[in-house]
């Protein structure tokens, strides 16, 4: 599995120069959507089965595995954390319509409020089934305990990768367990992905069976293509300047004020450090989620018209290609009882997203992409919500917003479920 490398051995890898490195990464990524964008027929049906989120983190886990970069010593992996993650967190979240999400109804709001449950209590529950058959997996303290690893698969089934990143610098994973996490969170979540793209395409069938009302959905994808046809415009040089201007400045600002609060907590209020809030790095995220938030409710969320969500989930790209530059993809296969959490913990949530739809008689639209806007985030709910039909996908983008603004908070909550049972 993915370890520290030695100091000795730091030098062997075939790639040093971080500016090749960082190049490499962005040719990667740029490959992936250059290819899936193609309208080859075997590039279609790849990417009918193989989702391009998964070759983001791959393809980079290769030129760790076979050597070609040591991605421990990586600078890119520091300046994703550093810089673009807490400016993702602010333009991601600085869309947030709380009216509109209201607007989509009850029902969605239930189910995707239940997503998140299913991930909190989920992880806890599965921890402990797996634990009757390895009890080596409780009682863990160290940075490769098996909670703090899963701690990080909260944070990416909550929010996304942000949120993932999120949470491995405010629990301290360790390297071995968070790269077998982390091939645990793309198979798992990728092999549910895959049955909510099936349960589209065959949504009227199951509508009907379980009598659920649809006229909602109509009146949403009217709604949508309005809101489009009304404010979408291409971004001018002013736009893209402010976007970024409001994203690294409200980082900036999440950086400042987190150098005086940790320090303060740590040092006047010791009994929260178990807790980690006396972490550097988790008062930046909750900062900066916070201010973007804030922000949702002024005219600064205008700049989500010019795209500013767009140049976030770029910044996650770009992070969750750098978080599989530590990849090593043959972790899965030396520990497959992670991949037993895995599986078991997505069941729990699953089961739970199932449940309350049927008792509620909620369009399978709902279930799919509230669960979706829990486990993939704003990089693949507007996906399966486009499955449905193409209109639909901003209410993708609108939920995993809601996603990202909750990731930080309830990642943290489960973290420290986990950290109780787990311990």
């Amino acid at each position: 599995m993915l370890a520290a490398a030695p100091a000795a051995a730091e030098t062997t890898a075939l790639i040093t120069n971080d500016g090749v490195i960082t190049g490499l990464l962005l040719a990667i990524l740029g490959l992936v959507f250059y290819t899936q964008s193609s309208q080859h027929p075997a590039l279609q049906k790849f990417y009918k089965f193989v989702p391009a989120l998964l070759l983001c983190y791959f393809l980079p886990s290769l030129l760790n595995t076979f050597n070609i970069v040591n991605g421990n010593t990586a600078a890119i992996s520091d300046i994703t954390m550093d810089y673009l993650l807490p400016a993702c967190m602010v333009l991601l979240t600085l869309s947030l319509d709380l009216k509109a999400v209201i607007g989509l109804g009850s029902k969605a709001l239930i189910l995707f409020l239940t997503g998140t449950l299913g991930i909190v209590i989920g992880g806890p529950i599965a921890l402990l089934l797996v634990a009757t058959i390895f009890p080596e997996m409780l009682g863990g303290a160290g940075p490769d305990a098996v909670w703090r690893g899963m701690t990080t698969v909260a944070g990416s089934w909550i929010g996304g990768g942000a949120n993932q990143a999120a949470m491995k610098e405010v629990y301290e994973v360790g390297g071995d367990i968070f790269s077998a996490m982390v091939t645990v969170d793309i198979i798992v979540a990728n092999l549910w992905m895959a049955v909510l793209l099936y349960m589209a395409a065959n949504s009227k069938r199951i509508d009907a069976r379980t009598g659920a009302d649809t006229s909602a959905i109509d009146a949403i994808k009217a709604k949508v293509e309005a809101y489009q046809a009304e404010h979408v415009r291409n971004p001018t040089l002013r736009d893209l300047i402010l976007i970024l201007a409001v994203g690294f400045g409200v980082a900036g600002l999440a950086h400042l004020l987190a150098d005086w609060i940790a320090p303060a907590i740590g040092t006047h209020l010791p009994y929260l450090s178990r807790f980690s809030l006396d972490s550097l790095f988790f008062w930046i995220i909750v900062l900066a989620t916070a201010g973007g938030i804030g922000l949702s409710f002024t005219r600064a969320r205008t700049l989500e018209a010019a795209g500013a969500s767009k140049i976030g989930s770029v910044f996650v790209y770009i992070l969750v290609a750098s978080i599989g530059l530590h990849m090593d993809i043959t972790a899965i296969v030396d520990s497959p009882k992670y991949f037993l959490i895995g599986a078991i913990w997505m069941l729990i949530h699953a089961g739970l997203m199932l449940l309350v739809a049927k008792l509620l008689k909620a369009p399978v639209f709902y279930m799919a992409v509230g669960s979706q806007a829990n486990v993939g985030g704003a990089a693949s709910a507007p996906v399966v919500a486009s499955a449905f039909h193409p209109s639909l996908a901003p209410v993708g983008v609108l939920l995993a917003v809601m996603g990202y603004a909750l990731g930080t908070y309830m990642a943290y909550l489960a973290g420290q479920i986990l950290r109780v049972v787990g311990s």
